[in-house]
């Protein structure tokens, strides 16, 4: 499995790898953006074996001035291409801001298996019992609807939690991986959508047939019907809770296509 970690300047992405591989890797300074390439580890540990892949810090295009800065930003993307899992670290005392939206938001668009890792979580003062709880669903709030996702607290600095975070990234790995059969699918999927079917539209009936996964890297499915095109959004969001409830998909995106039968 290939591991990007990805985020703003400055979160600790560096410190995380560094950490994990128990050796000074990557240079940590205090200055942001101070790595300048994505740099690949290989990983084997306590039974664990992966590629981690430290990225430079993204920052917002107005704050790119420099083509080295603007090649990192580059060598960030196509990190985030190469990858299996994206590890998108966010700052504790800033919370998400509108650059991690664009990361997640990339992310999704190459559908990518993704964790979120709340970095500093020891620097965040008057913590009680529910502060995790209500910063979760903070940020499952703005990441809607895609909110299926891991969310761990960490302190990269104290080594807190840490290797939940590669726990929770293989795990979302294999979700990612996971090839269902057609008959399991058809089982346990024909009888809601018999008993919840698309709205009728125009006068159409429309019947859903059966459905197969498609031979692709993430998870993708096809749903054969009789009137593929007069499916609606809402419809198809209501098929990818179903799955969700039915299989352990956390982590990743699926993708929903309809085709004629």
């Amino acid at each position: 499995p290939k591991l990007a970690i990805i985020g703003q300047p400055n979160v600790g992405k560096s410190s995380l790898t560094n950490a994990l591989l128990g050796e000074e890797r990557n240079i940590v300074t205090d200055i942001a953006g101070t790595t300048r390439d994505s740099i690949h580890s290989y990983y084997n540990k306590f039974g664990k074996e992966f590629m981690l892949i430290d990225t430079a810090g993204i920052r917002k295009k107005a704050k790119v001035h420099e083509d080295l800065e603007f090649y990192s930003v580059m060598r960030a993307v196509r990190a985030i291409e190469e990858s299996d899992v994206c590890i998108l670290m966010i700052d504790a005392q800033t919370g998400v801001e509108s650059q991690d939206m664009n990361l997640l938001g990339l992310v999704h668009k190459r559908r990518k298996g993704l964790v979120i890792v709340v970095n500093k979580w020891d620097l965040i003062e008057n913590k009680e019992t529910n502060t995790a709880k209500e910063f979760t669903e903070k940020i499952k709030r703005k990441i809607a609807p895609f909110k299926d996702i891991p969310i761990l607290f960490v302190s990269v600095l104290e080594k807190q939690r840490i290797f939940r975070v590669i726990e929770a990234a293989l795990k979302v790995y294999k979700n990612r991986q996971q090839k269902i059969r057609t008959s399991e699918l058809n089982d346990l999927l024909l009888d809601q959508i018999d008993r919840n079917p698309p709205p009728a539209n125009r006068g159409r009936i429309i019947k859903i047939k059966y459905v197969t996964q498609l031979p692709l890297k993430h998870p993708a499915f096809a749903f054969f019907c009789n009137h593929p095109k007069h499916i609606k959004a809402n419809y198809k969001g209501f098929l990818e809770n179903l799955m969700r409830k039915r299989f352990d998909f956390e982590g990743t995106p699926i993708s929903i296509v309809f085709k004629e039968k």
